[in-house]
Order: C-alpha cells, then structure tokens, then sequence
C-alpha cells in the first residue's frame, strides 16, 4: 500500500517498497515457530517470531538500495491500539542501521545484504515489547527529498521468548523448551493417590484460531493493557481468570454434578481430548463451552501459555486440600455414623486437582524466587476479587514465605495443610477433636517427564518431606505468618491399646467384585477391649463430594488382650454399578468407638476401580503429508451389553476432535473398534489421543506417541516409540 507525500514520489526516483516477504522458512526454523497455523496456512500467510531474537524480511524494492542516498525507517506498531507511542511500549520507530551494528535488547533493524532490488534486513524486537500482533510501516526517502510510506497488510506476530537470554522467561535447556513450549501432546494424571490414572491430552498449541485466541483472551477477556502485555507475569494472572467464565465470560463453564443429566446443554469433561475443539468453538462464537473440571481449565491454560511462548506444564497433587478460610487448616466434621456434614463447613480434600506451573523470572519477589510459579484457572477462591490463583513462587511455598504474591497462602494450603478430624454429637455438645493428620495432604505431585511419557514426581519441590524437621519448621512459620488461625476444642483421650489398617486391593477393574478388610489388633496384655463401629463405602466425586452409599456394614464384637480379628465386607457390581459417579471412585472409611474407654477411631481411603484402556495401532511406517490407517478397540468388562458407544479422537491433522459413533452393541468380553485415517503434517513426533464413552460406562482413553518422517526419508525407522497404554 502506497502513501506519497505531497508529490508522486517514484518519478523524482524515490526509493519505494513494492512488497515484503516473511521469509517464514527461514525465520520459522530460527524462532521455533515454523508449526505455526499462521505460517504454514496456503493464504495470507503471517510472519510468528519471538522477540530478543534478529529475524529477516526480505523487502521488494522499485530498484537497489543506495545507503548514499536512500534513508529507511521501519515503524512496528500493535494493530489493535489506537493510540500507541513509544513512550508506552506500543509502537517503535527504526532507523536502518549498517551491517555490524549492535542495539542489546532494543529494536532494531540492520542491513544484511542485497541482490538486484532486494533488500535483506535483519530485524530484532525488543526482549521486552508486548507480546501481540505488530504491524509494520516502511517509511524511504530520499535524503534532501521526497518520501514514501508503505503498509504491509498482514502483522507480525511477536512471542515471548524462552531461547533469549533477556527475555523474562527464558528457560535453561533445549529439552526443556522442547517438552515446556512445543510438545504438542503430553500426560496429565488423575485417579487416586495409589492408583494414577495417567491421562493424554493434545495441546494443538500451534492449530488454526490458537494463537489468535490465546492474544484476544489476554487483550479482551483478561483486560491486559499497554505494557502489561510484555509482562509474562501480568499475562499470565490475566489468564488464569481469563479461562474460567466466573468474572469475565472466558473459555470454560465449570460443572462438577454428580448426575449426566447434569451437564445437559454441553460436553462432558471426560469426553474432551484435547483443547483445539474447546478454543476453536469459543474463538468462533465469543462464548464460555461447556463444560469443564480442573484438568481441562489446566489442558487449555497449558495450551494458551505454550502459544505465546511462555513455558509451562499441569501439575497434578492428590489429596489436594480447598482451605476455604485460609487457616491452613481442613476441617472435616462427621456425625456418629461417619457421615461427612458439609453444611458445616466448605473445606474440602479433593482426591487430585490437576493446576499449572509457568516458568519466569519474579524481579517483583527477588532473583532467588524465579523459576516455576504454580498457576490455577479452576474457580475456586477469589483473588483481588477475581477467580484466579498465581503465579504463586514455587521457592516462597517450598519456604513458606506466604507473604509473597500471588496466592501462595492457597498453595501452601493445598499440598500441605493439616487435616483436622472432628466428631460432631449435638448441638449442645462441643467438637470432639479425633485426630490431626499432617501427612496425607498432597501426595505424589506429578507432571509428565521430559521427553517421555512417564510420570515424574515433583513432590520436592512443594514441601519438605512429611515428619521432617524442615516440613514441621516451614508449617509452623507459616501458621504464624498466616491472618487466620482459628481456635481448637479439646483432644481426643490418647489411647493405642488397639491399632487398626484397612486393606484394599489396588487391581479390580470394573465389573468385578471386591472387599473391603479392616484389620484390627489388641496390643495389650492384660485388658480385653469391646470395639463396636461401621465400616462402609460410598461413591464420591473426585473434588471430594460424597455421593450415593454404596454398602455398610456394623460390628460390635469384644477383643481379648493380644487377639487380631477382621471385618470384612464384599461389594459386588450390582451394589455399586448403579450408584457410580463419572470416575469410579469410592470412599472408604469406618468409625469405630472403643466403647469402655470412650475413645473414637476414624479412618478413610480413597479407591477406585479400574477401567480398560483403549489400543491404538497404525499401519505402516507414517511419512508427513501421506495418509495412514489407525485402528482402535477398547474391551467390555462390564457382564451387561455397551450401548451407544462413542470414541472421540484427536489426533495429527486434524481440525477438529474426531467422533465415531458405533452401529451395533458392544457385547461383554468383545471389543469396540473403529478405524480412521490421519495425514501428518509435519514430520517429527505426534501423539494420538482417544477417549471412548457408552450409557454404561465412561472416563476410557488411550494415547499413541509416534515418529512421522519426512517423504524423502527411506532408510529411517518410523516405528511407534514410547507406547505406553494406560
């Protein structure tokens, strides 16, 4: 686009701009960004680059460059404000500088070569300027005359940087920035704390709409203005209100109900892959999708970060504690049967929580707390008077520096609150405090490992090991650094006569029955005891809501001094088949009183039964841009038919989530199957992730990681690496 000034400045021979070419090849390898739907697209191609790094643009001239006579200044500017200057970071204006010239940091444009009218020019945004869409004006002029201005219509697209050691979240090490920035596939975990449910997901961080969506959720939804869009830190507390609808009508409605009916009007959690189809629907409508429960918020908060540049990965804690009232403390009241009374109180342990971590400097904090920054987007608890959580210093939660923004009271909180067991006998009778459990607050903390689709536990980096002296030390600095800390009634009378242990066994797969033992020992020499209590089991959502009681059983029996005795109750498929909730987990728990010392034991586990993965082959070694067969099948386990199954496939390719739906009913013992066909577009590795639904049963999935190569490639093995089904 021309713009003379005054006069027709190509007939007093004005240098002018006929057109610019992105050198998106070149510049893609260099910057990481060649996958990029916005480079790689057949039309109106755009240029993604991150900033601190030189890339060039290969300028079309009306005739050679003369530097004795030809002045040239490029003007960036972001696109979607109207008033910008460089006083606030929204626009840069640059001079072209000679070969050899160096600006640190700064923008910048430097002549590299030139052949016939083409101009090369190296180009460097600076390591700190807003993460946007730039837009770039080309002013020439002849020194001492006329001038011309030129408007390339499509923008750049400038990145946060993780390779640039002055950018604020570069981030040591290339398999790092491979695994953190742009694997597109990866693990989150669920389940229970001893049974991990390793769970796959497909980012599609580079996919059409993506990048376009994640920069309008920080500019419209997260309302991130001016030069907080170079702020990784800014940004990324932007986006974890951004993704939930709760304030601001982001990505996700969230729905933890117990019932499918429940989520009538929308998509089930368990039946998201991935984040493409979510980001895509909403991008297009400007509408929160429905629905979703914390591993999604954190599959679409990994994606968006990845996308923009900033590393990060999902964290999954189990046994994770919502303080309600910051005291860092659960309280957990039940009634004499063992009934868990919510109305009482609104903390709560959920069996896991899946959130995130950002890698980033903190100049807000100190040097020493930059790193990992936990990052959560489920609405849980209101932060400055918005649904959001971080980033929260991994190094001030490991120190119990609860001081320290964002949130890391909630954090600290989560994976390391004491949990308070209470027995509630009437309203004119106080608590009775049974027992304080200051362990089983966040276990096993885990994130995919790098390179490899295994589960890495990172517990270390949260807390100090459990009965440590350093764990103790860093609750107790932090109780008396928190603002809430409530008082506490009387004890429960010390008593260790008789010692009890459930036995569970962590293999039953659904459909089959199973028992629950409690193993009970007297350990005095002299004094029979009368232990009389109920054992039962109950289906509870993952987030740690009681649903249905599935079976219970009472006792009341006398153990003579040094005697080990059992309860044990079988619960078959047809007790619990019809009260499951969505993942097949069940609370255990007994309380039992010794009656003649007035002393109350109360225990809990979590459980769950297992479901069958799905399998997933291809045929053939895949090569990019060639179409290959993948075949799937999942086993009924169930001794009742499957009806209405569904699989729901994302996988390389592919546009949009894939859904098969089968013709017949699965019989129990056969297999559901569906094949379909992927193209590759790119060599490298891939991972395709499956979920399969039916009437009867849910929360199946499987992933497949493999290596695509490239067409010309004949000696290389393509074969499937890293398979593992779960």
């Amino acid at each position: 686009m021309y713009r003379p000034d005054v006069i027709d400045g190509t007939r007093q021979g004005v240098l002018s701009v006929q057109n610019i070419d992105f050198c998106t090849d070149i510049n893609g390898e260099h910057h990481h960004t060649s996958r990029y739907n916005l480079m790689t697209r057949d039309e109106k191609k755009c240029l993604v680059v991150r900033r601190g790094q030189p890339f060039t643009l290969d300028l079309l001239l009306n005739r050679a460059y003369d530097p004795d006579k030809d002045a040239i200044s490029f003007i960036f500017y972001v696109s979607d404000i109207e008033k910008r200057g460089p006083s606030d970071g929204t626009s840069a204006a640059v001079p072209l500088l000679e070969r050899g010239s160096e600006t640190v940091g700064l923008w910048s444009a430097v002549y590299e070569s030139q052949v016939d009218s083409h101009l090369m020019v190296s180009v460097t945004a600076a390591a700190d300027c807003m993460v946007a869409a730039w837009k770039v004006d080309i002013d020439t002029k002849l020194i001492g005359g006329s001038s011309l201005s030129y408007t390339h219509p499509l923008p750049i697209y400038v990145l946060f940087n993780p390779w640039c050691l002055n950018d604020s979240v570069y981030m040591p090490g290339e398999s790092h920035r491979d695994e953190y920035v742009l694997e597109q596939g990866g693990l989150m975990f669920r389940g229970v704390y001893n049974i991990i449910k390793p769970t796959p997901w497909n980012y599609a961080q580079f996919e059409k709409d993506v990048l376009d969506c994640a920069l309008y959720l920080v500019r419209e939804v997260g309302k991130v203005t001016g030069s907080g869009r170079s702020s990784a830190i800014r940004t990324a507390r932007a986006l974890s209100a951004a993704v939930n609808v709760q304030d601001d009508n982001g990505v996700l409605f969230g729905n933890w109900g117990k019932e499918l009916s429940d989520y009538d009007g929308g998509t089930h959690p368990l039946k998201w892959v991935g984040s493409l189809a979510i980001l895509q629907r909403f991008y297009e409508k400007k509408k929160p999708v429905k629905y979703a429960q914390c591993w999604v918020y954190a599959g679409i908060l990994t994606t968006i970060c990845r996308a923009l540049g900033i590393p990060c990965r999902p964290v999954t804690g189990y046994d994770a504690a919502h303080d309600s009232q910051g005291s860092l403390t659960i309280d957990i009241i039940m009634d004499e049967e063992g009934n868990t009374m919510d109305e009482f109180t609104r903390d709560s342990v959920w069996n896991y929580h899946v959130w995130n971590e950002v890698w980033m400097e903190r100049p807000d904090l100190g040097p020493q707390y930059g790193g990992w920054q936990a990052l959560d987007a489920t609405p849980q608890e209101t932060s400055e008077d918005k649904f959001r959580c971080g980033p929260a210093s991994l190094k001030a939660i490991l120190d119990g520096e609860l001081q320290r923004p964002y949130d890391a009271t909630y954090v600290f909180a989560q994976v390391n609150a004491d949990k308070i067991l209470w027995k509630y006998s009437g309203e004119i009778q106080p608590l009775k405090l049974m027992a304080r459990d200051t362990t089983s607050i966040g276990q096993n903390i885990s994130t995919k490992a790098i390179g490899r689709m295994e589960r890495e536990d990172i517990t270390d980096t949260y807390k100090y090991p459990e009965r440590t002296r350093e764990e103790r030390m860093t609750m107790e600095k932090a109780l008396r650094k928190s603002e809430n800390i409530f008082a506490r009634y009387y004890l429960n009378d010390a008593f260790n006569d008789v010692t009890f242990e459930f036995d569970l066994r962590d293999d039953i797969k659904i459909g089959q029955d199973f028992s629950v033992v409690l193993h009970m020992k007297n350990r005095s020499t002299i004094n029979e005891h009368q232990v009389k209590g109920t054992l039962r089991v109950d289906t509870v959502t993952y987030a740690g809501v009681t649903g249905d009681g599935v079976k219970r059983y009472e006792f009341d029996m006398k153990l003579k001094p040094e005697q080990k005795e059992k309860v044990q109750m079988l619960v078959t498929f047809d007790d619990y088949f019809k009260k499951l909730i969505d993942q097949a987990s069940f609370n255990i728990a007994c309380l039992v009183t010794i009656v003649d010392r007035k002393f109350d034991y109360f225990a809990q586990d979590d459980f769950r039964v297992r479901n069958p993965d799905i399998k997933i082959t291809i045929d053939g070694k895949p090569v990019s841009r060639q179409e290959f067969t993948v075949h799937i099948k999942v086993e009924n386990p169930l001794p009742i038919p499957l009806k209405n199954g569904k699989f729901y496939i994302q996988g390389p390719g592919l546009d949009e989530q894939l859904r098969i739906a089968l013709d017949e009913n699965v019989a129990p013992g056969t297999f559901a199957t569906a094949n379909f066909k992927l193209t590759p577009p790119w060599a490298g590795r891939h991972q395709i992730s499956a979920k399969f639904t039916s009437k009867e049963i849910r929360d199946i999935d499987g992933f497949l990681s493999f290596i695509v190569s490239m067409p010309e490639t004949n000696g290389v093995s393509s074969e499937t690496v890293e398979t593992r089904q779960i």
